[in-house]
């Protein structure tokens, strides 16, 4: 096999065409230059320039050697630049995991952050429930997480990106749209109610549980998406808890009122993190969320 020196060599002589310029060029002299380009034929078995006294000119083979060596020559030159700027977080891949909701809340900022301080990252995104995230995490096949709280802290590093208000999603016609107030869980009282599935949507649904004691006769359907909620309230089918991002969704026919909480902000989404990960892209990204948070 040639080595990276004899591929050197040919091109400076394939571009100088003059033994004698190639050598300067290299900073060589030109006897050990010629019999760096001999043992390179010898090795490739064809004669890749033909020369005499007068003249240096490449043979047909020597044209398609030209163009992979090139190549040859120009990775060798960026490949030390490259694992430093892997090995800074500025080059290779980030696998993301996101919620449906963090698609109309947060995700669009987040990844405007990255490609503005990690534009040369590659991104790849999924969509994914925060338990089918922690299982991807776990696996290796994700590096970073928008997720919803419970997880495990020992496995899992986190930063709180996102907190906001839990609002009540209502036929614009409803009674509850003219109170023009913040809602109680007194005001909902018999309400026709969308509600999380347990299962799907097992944040939203304890969150809710935790405000409200929910009649389970009161509950009309039961669905693991918020843009389903809101498009079940324009149609009348009941009423909806929501994340205050939700109002960003703009669908016509409906309003959004505050509901009443102990904490005014009770809704999260953290980023979140394995703890073994050694991937530099992520420790990079994590510098980023936090010295310049995105909520």
């Amino acid at each position: 096999m040639f080595t990276l020196d004899q591929a050197r060599s040919f091109v400076a002589v394939a571009e100088e065409l003059h033994f004698g310029r190639a050598a300067e060029r290299l900073q060589i002299t030109q006897p050990p230059l010629s019999r760096q380009i001999q043992k390179l034929e010898r090795i490739v078995g064809v004669e890749l320039l033909e020369r005499d006294n007068r003249r240096v000119a490449l043979t047909a083979a020597g044209e398609a050697f030209l163009s992979e060596a090139r190549r040859l020559v120009i990775a060798a030159e960026r490949a030390p630049e490259s694992a430093r700027r892997i090995a800074s977080g500025q080059l290779g891949a980030l696998r993301i995991g996101f919620t449906a909701a963090t698609g109309f809340s947060m995700l669009g900022s987040l990844l405007e952050e990255i490609a503005v301080k990690m534009p040369n990252v590659h991104l790849e995104l999924t969509e994914l429930v925060t338990s089918e995230q922690v299982t991807a995490l776990l696996d290796g096949d994700l590096d970073l997480g928008l997720a919803r709280p419970p997880f495990d802290e020992k496995l899992f590093g986190s930063t709180l990106l996102l907190s906001e208000g839990l609002f009540v999603a209502v036929p614009s016609s409803h009674r509850l749209a003219r109170l023009q107030r913040d809602l109680t869980a007194e005001d909902l009282a018999d309400e026709p109610l969308i509600m999380h599935s347990p299962t799907k949507a097992r944040y939203f649904y304890d969150l809710v549980v935790r405000q409200i004691e929910i009649e389970h006769k009161n509950v009309r359907h039961t669905v693991s998406q918020i843009l389903t909620m809101i498009s079940l309230v324009a149609a009348g089918r009941g009423i909806a808890f929501v994340p205050e991002s939700a109002k960003v969704l703009g669908v016509q026919g409906v309003s959004y009122l505050r509901l009443i909480s102990p904490t005014e902000h009770p809704v999260e989404l953290h980023a979140i993190w394995n703890r073994e990960s050694r991937n530099p892209a992520l420790a990079r990204m994590l510098q980023i969320i936090n010295s310049d948070p995105l909520n």
